[in-house]
């Protein structure tokens, strides 16, 4: 029928856009993680932003493969059975990566917002000139609030296991989890919030000193982008990127999980095609807006523009 017709074509459309996420998003967190590696090795130093880089680029394509994994489980084995280790090994590795993504993203905008924004204000210039003690005491807030999310996600499993077992039989599928599924969103969405607001303050902090900076050089050449203004719009960019990015991930979450009363492919992959954007779209805004990974990409793009001239049929 055509009805078929069209949702086939409309799954086969998803299942694209997905693999197009998941293959540039691998390959834009592992350029990020081999360029500073190679600037380690050259140089035998790395800078803190850099560091951030790296972990982040890293727990991404952490998540983008556990992301890739539900998707394939679901897409080829949607009977797949899952024992009670399976079930809780696979969300302890989406709660772990998850939130290794948003936490070294914050921490990064952070960076940015200290290094960048100039301020008069005592208590911003005592966290600029310590930006390394702030950014890990954030770190180390964020292993806490990790801890607390772990040890919560758990009480709920276990809660949700022996009535399972009270209710079944223990030998019964438990592929199935809707009311967790909601636990760790609500849980999320909680532990989650300090480093959103944070990033939003980032935000609103570095477009408040961008004004200011404007307004300064008003009296100066008209028409002239300096430094300053420079490095504001570009660590603009990655904050309203993070911001964005991730709002659609948690929507996408939101949005699968509420169809799960109205079990759907189609929404499904709508949701995962969301989600998986958060980790792979934002890698290339870092690249863009980061000056060495942007002179690195240089080279890459030449040689590949180069390889398909080459490849081109003669006139």
């Amino acid at each position: 029928s055509l009805l078929s017709i069209m949702g086939s074509v409309t799954l086969s459309i998803f299942t694209i856009i997905f693999s197009v996420k998941f293959i540039f998003g691998n390959l834009g967190n592992i350029f990020i993680i081999l360029v500073n590696c190679m600037d380690l090795i050259n140089t035998r130093k790395i800078s803190l932003a850099d560091h951030l880089l790296t972990a982040l680029a890293i727990s991404r394509v952490g998540l983008i493969w556990v992301l890739f994994s539900s998707w394939w489980r679901d897409m080829f084995f949607p009977n797949f059975w899952m024992n009670l280790i399976m079930v809780r090994t696979m969300y302890i590795i989406w709660i772990v990566t998850c939130h290794f993504n948003i936490w070294l993203a914050t921490c990064l905008s952070i960076f940015y917002c200290l290094k960048v924004a100039n301020f008069s204000n005592s208590i911003f210039l005592y966290f600029k000139w310590r930006v390394k003690k702030v950014i890990s005491v954030t770190l180390l807030v964020s292993l806490v609030v990790l801890l607390l999310y772990l040890l919560q996600s758990n009480t709920h499993m276990n809660v949700l296991i022996d009535e399972h077992k009270r209710n079944i039989s223990y030998n019964s599928s438990l592929q199935n989890f809707p009311e967790f599924s909601k636990l760790v969103l609500l849980s999320n969405t909680m532990f989650t919030f300090i480093a959103f607001a944070l990033s939003l303050t980032t935000f609103l902090l570095l477009i408040f000193s961008l004004w200011k900076h404007l307004k300064r050089m008003q009296h100066s050449v008209r028409g002239s982008r300096d430094a300053s203004t420079t490095a504001h719009i570009n660590a603009l960019q990655a904050v309203v990127a993070f911001l964005l990015l991730y709002t659609t991930f948690f929507l996408s979450i939101l949005t699968e999980l509420w169809i799960t009363k109205f079990p759907n492919i189609l929404y499904f992959y709508f949701c995962l095609a969301g989600e998986i954007a958060f980790p792979s779209v934002h890698s290339f805004v870092l690249i863009l807006v980061n000056s060495k990974l942007k002179q690195a990409c240089l080279p890459v793009l030449s040689w590949l523009r180069c390889g398909s001239k080459d490849e081109s049929p003669h006139s």
